[in-house]
């Protein structure tokens, strides 16, 4: 399948590094404007690309996580990724790029889910109920996922934009990558063993409330591993690249100083 990646580039064509910026479910590259705007980061190549089937475009042939991983893959390739950065359904899609060795180079997971216990339970109900409703579970995800866009502690401009962006979605073309998210997640397939196993540099972030979480084992193990760093960011935060802009461009610029030279 050929994509055609909406991209949103930021900083030097020869910048020291460069940072493919995944953003998460029905968001597109734009949700990193904030990110991407912090002075920290201008030395660096930033990329952000909107997902298949995200935000009104078009979707993959195929919407397991494997294939997102697949085709995301090779996009890094083409645009010569050193790092990956993801957030939520885009850290899913970076973490399975490295379990399955097509990524290598240092990755940041923001409010990744690596289980079913990391992910409330409504939202696993309403992502088996598109097997009976069709495309209104993702509806409703959509509408709320917009909802708390409106209450987080953004600029107008910026909560209008995420609003926007969800709104575009197209419920039949988002519903079938929640059920194939529901079963890469309910897989069970050591994931937290072998993201340590395979030895990539990794920032694994959530905040204390807000954008899910891991269970107890899954911290544990991340946290013994010794070239990932587990990070707990205080408060609630609902959209990491958004609300806490600044922290994030300080990890990605720790993610940045390990690309091996």
């Amino acid at each position: 399948m050929s994509v055609d990646w909406q991209l949103r580039q930021t900083g030097p064509a020869d910048g020291r590094d460069t940072v493919l910026l995944l953003p998460g479910g029905m968001c597109s590259a734009r949700s990193y404007a904030d990110v991407m705007s912090q002075p920290g980061l201008a030395g660096l190549r930033l990329v952000a690309v909107t997902l298949p089937g995200q935000a009104g475009t078009p979707p993959p042939d195929d919407c397991s996580v494997e294939r997102y991983a697949e085709l995301t893959a090779e996009l890094a390739d083409e645009v010569g990724a050193d790092v990956v950065v993801g957030f939520s359904m885009g850290a899913v899609v970076a973490l399975e790029m490295i379990v399955s060795g097509a990524f290598t180079g240092p990755a940041v997971l923001l409010g990744v889910s690596i289980s079913p216990a990391d992910e409330p339970a409504f939202f696993r109900a309403l992502a088996r109920a598109g097997d009976v409703l069709g495309g209104l579970p993702a509806a409703v995800l959509a509408k709320g996922a917009a909802a708390m866009a409106g209450r987080a502690d953004l600029p107008p401009r910026r909560r209008a934009e995420l609003r926007a962006d969800f709104a575009r979605n197209v419920p039949r073309h988002v519903q079938p990558g929640l059920r194939a998210y529901l079963r890469w997640l309910h897989r069970h397939e050591q994931r937290v063993e072998r993201l340590c196993a395979a030895g990539v540099p990794t920032w694994v972030v959530h905040a204390e409330k807000g954008d899910g979480g891991l269970t107890d084992e899954e911290r544990r193990v991340l946290t013994a591993c010794p070239h990932i760093r587990v990070v707990t960011l205080p408060g609630a935060v609902f959209f990491l690249p958004n609300e806490v802009p600044g922290r994030i461009a300080d990890i990605i610029l720790e993610a940045a100083a390990r690309v091996r030279r």
